[in-house]
């Protein structure tokens, strides 16, 4: 916990309160306002959270207006360029970049635990074959907790340690099955000769009755999508994560409540939501007036893939995303394909057209992956699942440091009550 550098004075009605003010190590000031309702009778009303701290983390940083992303320190761009998942999801799960003896250590850990209890092939079965594949998984990663009993003491922290070794390394597993279900083809196990990406692209891919070589460039690019996307602050799907935890509940529970959460359109869904607006728009000859109708506020239409609620300027995702989605459809030679024809001219348009430009609307990194999944050729269903994987590491990072925060307590957020005040109840036969 950051130490108070100084006070706020709030004055208000006769009262008057000295609030500390901490100083984070990068970022604004913060208000320390615990005592607000102790001290003063009052709450403070934000909804939606978006000027409210509501834990000290060491994990992430972001800065909106820079266009700047950080894990544990490290610009996101050097993870990207330099990097890999596992590595980075060491960096996020233990503070430090590893050495070789470490990183091969966890490699191993990982990679000895991506299967699941053959039992868990029963789960799929009771699920319907058009399910979408996050329902699925929603069912199945809250049922590890069934499965898994040596891992559910959160006062443990060798027991914090397994869970966190078996989410990482049994999501992208659940995640192809839940594919595979969807398509009607038979479950491809893991295969540990693989790394991380190409092991979960093979398990999507392959089927039984011939051979599937994963390409390089293909398991590049999708282990830059789960790097990309491998924590970012306090966002919906992390705050509900934290939000279980407070309670106790076991770490099963709380990841399968961060993907319930990732799987609203607003949140992980946007990179299928971009996408399938590409779909609607059909060919290229219709974008003039797709744009026209994005600028009128009163047509109800909404350019998905641009912008960001945190980032002012360009997302420092996009960036190293668009090469990828650039590396990807080279090597697929896909270019004739009609949807991301339209993804290049809008892209081209939104970032020489002086609305957007002002409006600092530039394609974000739902855009660019939505554009790279389509060309390796997974349907838009299983975009979030995708997303969910990436982001298995920074739930249970910020899980586990939550748990480890002697003051944390559950979470209990307050309300402006608008409703009526105590009535009595009327009987029915005079109302």
């Amino acid at each position: 916990m950051a130490e108070p550098t100084k006070t706020a004075t709030l004055t208000f009605g006769d009262k008057s309160l000295s609030l500390p003010i901490l100083k984070p190590t990068v970022g604004p000031d913060v208000i320390d306002i615990r005592k607000l309702y102790t001290d003063g009778d009052v709450f403070t009303y934000d909804p939606g959270f978006t000027s409210t701290a509501a834990c000290d983390s060491t994990i992430t940083y972001i800065d909106g207006d820079k266009g700047e992303l950080l894990y544990r320190g490290y610009p996101i761009d050097q993870l990207a360029d330099k990097s890999t998942h596992l590595e980075t999801c060491f960096l996020l799960l233990y503070g430090e970049l590893p050495t070789e003896a470490q990183l091969a250590d966890f490699k191993q850990r990982v990679t000895r635990h991506t299967m699941v209890h053959e039992q868990m092939h029963n789960f799929f079965r009771g699920f319907r074959r058009d399910s979408h594949p996050m329902a699925t998984m929603v069912g199945v990663v809250g049922a590890m907790s069934a499965f898994y009993h040596d891992s559910l003491d959160i006062n443990d922290p060798w027991q914090r340690e397994v869970a966190a070794i078996r989410m990482i390394a049994k999501l992208p597993t659940i995640a192809a099955m839940a594919y595979k279900y969807s398509i009607g083809q038979p479950f491809v196990y893991p295969q540990n000769r693989l790394d991380y990406a190409s092991n979960f692209l093979h398990m999507c891919f392959a089927v039984p009755c011939e051979e599937y070589v994963v390409q390089p460039a293909l398991a590049k690019a999708m282990d830059r999508i789960m790097m990309l996307h491998a924590d970012h602050e306090q966002n919906a799907s992390t705050s509900t994560v934290r939000l279980a935890g407070s309670s106790g509940a076991n770490p099963f529970a709380c990841i399968a409540a961060g993907i319930a959460c990732l799987w609203g359109p607003a949140h992980g869904g946007a990179n299928q939501a971009a996408l399938e607006q590409l779909r609607s728009i059909g060919s290229v000859d219709k974008i003039p007036e797709f744009i026209r109708k994005a600028k009128d506020k009163t047509s109800g239409v909404r350019l998905m893939g641009f912008g960001h609620r945190v980032y002012k300027n360009y997302d420092p995702r996009a960036k190293v995303m668009k090469e990828s989605a650039d590396e990807v459809l080279e090597l697929l030679g896909v270019h004739n394909n009609p949807t991301l024809q339209v993804a290049k001219e809008l892209e081209r348009i939104a970032l020489e057209d002086d609305y957007f430009v002002s409006k600092k609307l530039y394609p974000n990194v739902d855009f660019y992956s939505g554009i790279i999944l389509e060309a390796m050729g997974f349907p838009t269903s299983m975009f979030t699942p995708i997303f969910a994987i990436s982001r298995t590491v920074g739930w249970i990072s910020q899980w586990k440091e939550m748990i480890a925060d002697p003051t944390q307590k559950i979470g209990r957020p307050r309300q402006l009550y608008v409703g009526p005040t105590q009535r009595d109840y009327v009987d029915i036969e005079k109302r």
